[in-house]
């Protein structure tokens, strides 16, 4: 109805949609939710009933983030075109119940279909995949009562043709694995907890019937991500087993990411010293523990590398020059590079190196000149201090990296050196940044006009410069290097925050303003900011930066007062395209005013704020809720009493559940014993993209998973 009224005012005006040519309007219908163009937009007219139809928009159906689709209308949908989908993502469609899956049972046609986040117990799996025959790439969730005895023999067939499984385990298991006889490409994700909900500790060992041995002849590429816990270390070196006896000769990629202490172990290193003498990779990570003080690099062969990560390895920049890009070789292969937390890589050698010491700014130009074509760059984590030499600065040299698409810097390394030597420290520089007892000081004059701000200091900076030089920069992330959320993932919320590099102090409201020149930036963070003092450089970033959908914003300025809280409302009024919001912050008070801005954030999906003795008012949120119509995820963890809490979230739940079938409402304090068993019925699709803070930069290799 509303494109037939749209067509008699556009009549008037001498144009009609209708009349563009078929290819115009398919690349419009393209950007409809699949859902909208079957149910509604093909009944408004013969031509958009044929158009909706085309193979183009039912060969990949993707529910993924349609917060709006229900069990009915995925329902409806099979029915009417089931039988042209060929690759149907449902990932993170948590809300939907179990039931649901028996209607893909359709799609007789699927190759590849995606079902993680999604309530699958085993029957319902053998039952599904009995009937798909065509398909070749499979994404499951194993949970706690799996049964793999239960997988029918027409379901081990389809499995035994799959060639690429993505599973994530909430459980110990094999899963799926032992039936893909012919897998190419396996990812693991291991999100086991250490412990039951009723506190009994769990082991890593399988149950005797899910021994099998997996097939890992054919693979190609094996990743596995593991979630804190000892547990998870334990089933995965069950996985690894297979692979220290017999290496796939056509294995090009290996990756595994696992957080704090993962030693090394008899199996693994024979499995390493087989990759080196039988296999040439394009993409590899480890374990910091399986690289620290090894010869391992010199060995591993590489063909054309796309991915590389050596995340909170301690390898020295004179390692990473030798053992990696050979030398200073041409590497134009490789588009990815994620070297947070891997504090000496700038550096010649690590022996006698403090992480504070300048960097050595020939590593990172031969970094620069070999990697000419990367696209996702992480630095963060680290003390990247450059030196006094003019021309060398880190900023300068990042700059000639004309194809980054996400970058991730610390704090400290965008500091106009020849700025911080002439200025001396000021009094707002050297207060401690602690909750203590608060301290008067003398606050430094600041343009109020943003065009002086920026007259004034940054257009001359290197930090200007490089935020110029990269106009296709799509994501950027900009965090202190000593900062550490205060949101546990499986242990009690952080009490202490350590203080922001000294290199870090100055940089504040004209580093953020110089951000604003990146017109295509889709996603930004900015944590542990010190110099912060009005917020004003926010309100040009929302002005310039009209399609920023994702902003985490966390302890900027001084720690004791929300002092950017006024920017950060006029900034908010103008973010008509931002989907997700977090916010870290001590003492937060989100109230009226606050909510008010942000109801201007007509696109607003998620929301999450953290605040230590942060404060919240009931009605605002509730008048918030009710205004923001795509809200559909509102996490709040402050400094409010349970009582208060409790009945926000039950208020939120109870006035527009019915509405928003995928509402996600977890309203808690911050320091409450009981915040890690809140946190681990959080649908993982949330607690992963906003809710835990964490680099997300080059964190994976592009284009991992369709």
């Amino acid at each position: 109805q509303e494109i037939v009224s749209g067509e008699n005012e556009e009549e008037s005006n001498g144009v009609n949609l209708m009349e563009f040519s078929d290819e115009i309007l398919l690349h419009i219908l393209s950007y409809v939710p699949c859902t909208d163009l079957v149910l509604n937009v093909r009944r408004t007219c013969r031509k958009l009933a044929t158009l909706c139809l085309d193979k183009s928009l039912t060969h990949t159906v993707t529910l993924q983030k349609d917060y709006k689709v229900n069990k009915d209308k995925v329902k409806q949908l099979m029915r009417d075109i089931g039988k042209e989908i060929y690759q149907l993502n449902m990932a993170g469609c948590y809300w939907l119940p179990s039931s649901t899956i028996d209607h893909v049972t359709r799609c007789k046609n699927l190759v590849k279909l995606n079902l993680s986040g999604c309530h699958v117990t085993s029957l319902r799996l053998s039952k599904m995949l009995s009937t798909l025959q065509h398909l070749r790439s499979l994404a499951i969730d194993v949970n706690p009562g799996f049964d793999a005895s239960q997988l029918s023999s027409e379901c081990k067939a389809t499995l035994s043709r799959v060639l690429e499984l993505k599973q994530t385990l909430y459980t110990p298991s094999y899963g799926v694995v032992p039936c893909c006889t012919s897998l190419e490409k396996l990812l693991l994700y291991f999100e086991i907890l250490d412990r039951s909900r009723e506190g009994f500790m769990l082991s890593g060992q399988l149950m005797v019937g899910e021994s099998n041995v997996p097939h890992y002849q054919n693979l190609r590429v094996f990743y596995a991500r593991l979630a804190p816990g000892y547990v998870n270390q334990e089933v995965v070196r069950l996985y690894l087993a297979v692979l220290s006896d017999r290496t796939p000769e056509n294995l090009h990629a290996f990756l595994i990411s696992a957080p704090g202490s993962f030693a090394e172990t008899g199996a693994t290193k024979n499995l390493l010293d087989s990759m080196a003498r039988n296999v040439r990779l394009d993409a590899l990570q480890l374990p910091k523990a399986w690289i620290n003080g090894s010869g391992l690099l010199q060995h591993l062969k590489f063909n054309n590398p796309f991915y590389f990560s050596f995340s909170r390895c301690t390898l020295s920049g004179g390692h990473l020059i030798q053992r990696v890009i050979n030398g200073g070789k041409d590497l134009k292969s490789l588009t990815s590079l994620n070297l947070s937390g891997c504090v000496h890589c700038l550096a010649p050698e690590s022996l006698f190196r403090k992480a504070e010491d300048d960097i050595d700014s020939s590593i990172l130009e031969s970094l620069v000149v070999s990697c000419c074509n990367l696209r996702h760059l992480n630095l963060s984590a680290a003390h990247h201090h450059s030196s006094e030499s003019i021309g060398n600065h880190l900023c300068q040299l990042l700059s000639r990296l004309k194809h980054l698409l996400s970058l991730a810097l610390p704090v400290c390394s965008i500091t106009d050196v020849a700025a911080n030597v002439e200025k001396p420290p000021t009094a707002s520089n050297l207060v401690p940044q602690t909750f203590g007892r608060k301290v008067r000081i003398g606050i430094q004059t600041y343009p109020r006009n943003l065009a002086d701000q920026a007259n004034q200091k940054i257009e001359s900076s290197v930090f200007w410069a490089l935020m110029g030089s990269l106009r296709f920069l799509e994501t950027l992330e900009i965090i202190g290097s000593s900062f550490s959320s205060a949101m546990p993932r499986n242990e009690p919320a952080i009490r202490n925050s350590l203080p922001p590099c000294v290199r870090a102090q100055s940089v504040g409201d004209s580093e953020v303003a110089a951000i604003s020149q990146l017109t295509y930036l889709q996603s930004l963070t900015l944590a542990q900011l010190p110099n912060i003092l009005t917020g004003s450089g926010l309100i040009n970033i929302g002005l310039q930066c009209q399609h920023l959908r994702t902003l985490s914003l966390a302890n900027l300025g001084m720690m004791g007062k929300m002092v950017y809280m006024s920017a950060l409302m006029d900034m908010l009024k103008h973010c008509k395209c931002l989907r997700d919001l977090r916010l870290e912050q001590p003492y937060f008070c989100a109230g009226a005013q606050f909510f008010q801005a942000l109801s201007h954030c007509s696109s607003l999906q998620r929301l999450c704020i953290v605040s230590r003795s942060g404060t919240l008012q009931s009605d605002a949120v509730m008048s918030f809720m009710a205004n923001c119509l795509e809200v559909i995820m509102c996490h709040m963890f402050m400094g409010e009493s349970l009582t208060v809490c409790k009945n926000l979230q039950q208020s939120i739940v109870r006035s527009f559940q019915a509405d928003r079938p995928a509402l996600n409402v977890v309203i808690f304090p911050l320091l409450h014993e009981d915040l890690t068993e809140v946190i681990r019925d959080v649908p993982m699709r949330h607690l992963d993209e906003i809710t835990l803070f964490k680099s997300r930069v080059a964190e994976e290799p592009p284009n991992l998973w369709w």
